[in-house]
């Protein structure tokens, strides 16, 4: 089980710094976790942020690539039914082997209909289209039908749903689902035999609503406007191009610290690795996780929470989860 960093390149106003500092800020976090042992970097996607939200994964796990040696590359996720599949195949072949064969891509359906707008693309069969895209990238690799291949065969694919359709698509194609959840898993599993699929290849990971700090009550107010704009965002994404009202606005005051009784995740938990090893072993018993992501900073929280977030995730965690995993 690889533990994993997630990042989405945001540089919000309000805490802005310039673009090419970031940019370069956040390969040189990429080569210290490399360095640390970190399991993986993951890039995201999105379109038409005002803080500038990655919108070409592929292209910054390149240039990841090219600095690190170890670390998994990935996608969690990229938009297939905004590009040609044999853009992303051939693309996607150039990174894994810039890498040296350390590709993970993830793909998603996304869910921004003035995304779908920028690209001309089909909003309302994008369910339909992510599993005909992804299966036409599948199918390139498989026939050598674009040049030059991935040094992977097969390179690790992944599907990143949340509901049961989107489970039963990553499991037709074989994917791995990029979600961890009982529930979906069944969906997932049930998917994987429609597809002549072995079971037993079923394999899941998810990125996880956690940051660690040696101090959670202290980093919490630190940490709470950086995560208020990261909600805003999303929430507005989902009605933008819609006839939803816009939601209202959260503020850091807004998001309870407390757990709900069901145990389930909050919107974003700051805990100390160990008790983030006993929350995460308690959500993954039984499934078959081979990736568990992190983010690695949240749309621009103070740079000393983000480096000591890193080295905590890859220095200590790992450790923790697996003394949780042994204990049972």
């Amino acid at each position: 089980m690889q533990v994993g960093l997630l990042f989405d390149l945001r540089n919000p106003e309000p805490w802005q710094r310039p673009w090419t500092d970031h940019y370069a800020r956040s390969l040189e976090l990429c080569e210290e976790a490399d360095r640390r042992g970190v399991g993986g970097l993951w890039f995201t996607e999105h379109h038409l942020f005002e803080d500038g939200y990655l919108p070409q994964p592929l292209t910054m796990a390149a240039a990841a690539a090219a600095r690190t040696r170890n670390a998994r590359i990935g996608t969690a996720v990229m938009l297939p039914n905004l590009r040609h599949p044999a853009h992303i195949a051939e693309e996607a072949a150039v990174v894994d082997l810039i890498s040296g064969g350390r590709l993970e891509l993830g793909f998603g359906a996304g869910y921004g209909v003035l995304e779908y707008a920028l690209f001309g693309a089909d909003h309302g069969r994008r369910f339909r289209n992510v599993e005909r895209n992804i299966g036409e990238v599948l199918r390139l690799w498989r026939e050598a039908d674009v040049t030059p291949l991935p040094v992977q065969d097969p390179v690790p694919v992944w599907g990143g749903f949340y509901g049961p359709r989107g489970a039963g698509i990553a499991g037709r194609l074989g994917l791995g689902l990029l979600h961890i959840s009982p529930e979906m898993f069944e969906h997932y599993r049930a998917g994987l035999v429609e597809g002549g699929h072995d079971p037993a290849s079923a394999r899941v990971s998810d990125l996880l609503p956690v940051i660690l700090a040696d101090d959670p009550e202290a980093a919490w107010p630190r940490v709470a406007p950086h995560l208020a704009h990261q909600k805003n965002t999303y929430r507005a994404t989902w009605a933008a191009g819609t006839d939803l009202p816009t939601p209202p606005l959260l503020h850091p005051e807004d998001f309870p610290e407390e757990r709900p009784a069901d145990g389930s995740w909050t919107m974003l938990e700051i805990l100390t690795p160990e008790d983030a090893a006993v929350r995460i072993h308690e959500k993954i018993r039984g499934l078959p996780v081979q990736h568990l992501i992190f983010w690695a900073s949240v749309a621009g929280m103070p740079d000393d929470l983000v480096v000591r977030n890193i080295e905590l995730i890859t220095d200590r965690l790992p450790e923790l989860l697996e003394k949780a995993s042994a204990g049972g």
